[in-house]
């Protein structure tokens, strides 16, 4: 049973937000009553809330079945609406399966039907075939940023998944580009649009270039980060080999950087996330793979080291910074001799000249061996660094909360002396084992 049902004020309350923006405003009656919506609007101005606040006003609470299906083309993505649908503090139980982990953790999350399911469309469709749970209450449909999973080859997955949801009353499209082709098995037929993409927005971004006199960009690169100063920023590559270039780079160079992309493992993935989300690390070194769906604050800049070869994933970069109403530059690196693709157009050239002091990151992250399976909560998390650990709540900086571990900010000059005094420490009945992230 779930716990009693928050309104949408009480939710946005919770979430810290003022209030809804016009796109929002426009999307939530059409997505709470019944019918097909296709949604499209820029990256950063909030689908996810668009999609989420009416789904939780049209479940129901008394039943015991998944009611709500969404798919999504990444594990980052599935990992992030999780986290947004449980900061709302709905009462509903929500769970998110994606490959590169074990089905079996899966099994142990979704013993119990959450009322919400969210994953990747080859997990969904691997829990589908083993008939985990009944697909008879699932009413609503979800296909967040349809047009990758379309891009990456999901379609047939997808085709099997919606085969089999027999009471389908709702679907719901998203995505941040327009002209993708939705084929006829999705059923989408004829939805309510609500289309902000060519809607004269106040985009605050700024697109500059930095031009490198060497082929090889990485000594303008190091210059343009000692420019910018301390604000944190992604670095977006197209190759694994440009990443290891990069990385070995910014390493003699004395600068901070977490590495993010599809080669790598996904707990390494989500790891490289949490020490940037801490500030443990300045600049996100990243593919294509961090343009859209990873949760990560927002940005002041980002930097085409770089340029993608199409303009939707430089649309997607480029979200990263500016988002809703702040401010942000897309710094693009180029080759002096270098020509600028068409979809980019005439941009202002940077002035990097002044330098500004790089100062040493001062968070560090700590892992802790307990998570929310251990009925630990962030407040005992809290409770525990402030008592026992000394600090004051200047010192605490951002507390993750997993299932079987959980991570935490600190800063840096304490970050050993905390390990030994807290290692070992008890959290309600589980001792844990505390250390410094990938040490």
């Amino acid at each position: 049973m779930a716990n009693p049902i928050k309104s949408q004020e009480e939710i946005l309350q919770k979430l810290n937000i003022q209030g809804l923006n016009p796109m929002q405003t426009e999307a939530i009656p059409l997505i709470e009553n019944k019918g097909n919506t296709l949604l499209l609007s820029p990256t950063g101005t909030g689908k996810t809330l668009a999609f989420s606040l009416p789904l939780l006003s049209i479940l129901n609470p008394e039943s015991q079945d998944v009611q709500a299906l969404i798919l999504v083309p990444s594990r980052e993505l599935a990992i992030q609406i999780e986290q947004v649908i449980r900061s709302m503090g709905s009462g509903y139980k929500v769970n998110a399966v994606y490959g590169g982990r074990p089905v079996s953790k899966d099994k142990i999350e979704i013993k119990h039907n959450p009322a919400i399911l969210i994953g990747t469309p080859g997990r969904i469709l691997d829990h589908f075939n083993r008939d985990q749970f009944s697909k008879e209450g699932i009413e609503t449909l979800i296909l967040d940023e349809f047009d990758k999973s379309l891009e990456v080859g999901f379609e047939e997955d997808m085709k099997s998944i919606i085969s089999q949801l027999p009471n389908l009353n709702r679907r719901v499209l998203t995505s941040a580009t327009q002209g993708v082709k939705i084929p006829n098995f999705v059923g989408l037929g004829k939805p309510n649009t609500v289309n902000y993409l060519d809607k004269k927005t106040n985009s605050k971004l700024s697109l500059k270039t930095v031009v490198s006199p060497s082929q090889n960009k990485l000594k303008t690169l190091v210059e343009l980060v000692q420019h910018l100063g301390n604000s944190q920023g992604i670095v977006f590559c197209n190759l694994r080999d440009s990443i290891e270039g990069v990385s070995s780079y910014l390493s003699q160079n004395n600068i901070s950087y977490t590495c993010f992309s599809g080669v790598m493992e996904q707990k390494d993935r989500e790891r490289a996330l949490i020490k940037f989300r801490n500030g443990s690390s300045q600049l996100l070194v990243a593919t294509d793979l961090a343009a859209r769906g990873i949760d990560i604050p927002e940005m002041q800049f980002i930097i085409h080291y770089e340029l993608p070869r199409h303009k939707e994933e430089f649309i997607h970069r480029n979200g990263r910074t500016a988002r809703v109403n702040a401010k942000g530059t897309a710094y693009i690196l180029k080759w002096e001799r270098e020509s600028l693709p068409d979809f980019i157009g005439e941009v202002e050239k940077a002035d990097i000249s002044k330098k500004t002091t790089l100062r040493p990151r001062h968070w560090e992250t700590l892992f802790i061996s307990g998570g929310r399976r251990d009925k630990i909560s962030k407040g005992d998390i809290a409770g525990l660094f402030f008592k026992q650990g000394g600090l004051n709540k200047d010192q605490l900086g951002t507390i993750e909360l997993k299932p079987d571990c959980a991570f935490v900010g600190v800063p840096s000059s304490l970050a050993e002396a905390l390990v030994d005094k807290l290692n070992n420490s008890r959290l309600k009945t589980k001792k844990v084992r505390i250390r410094i992230l990938d040490s």
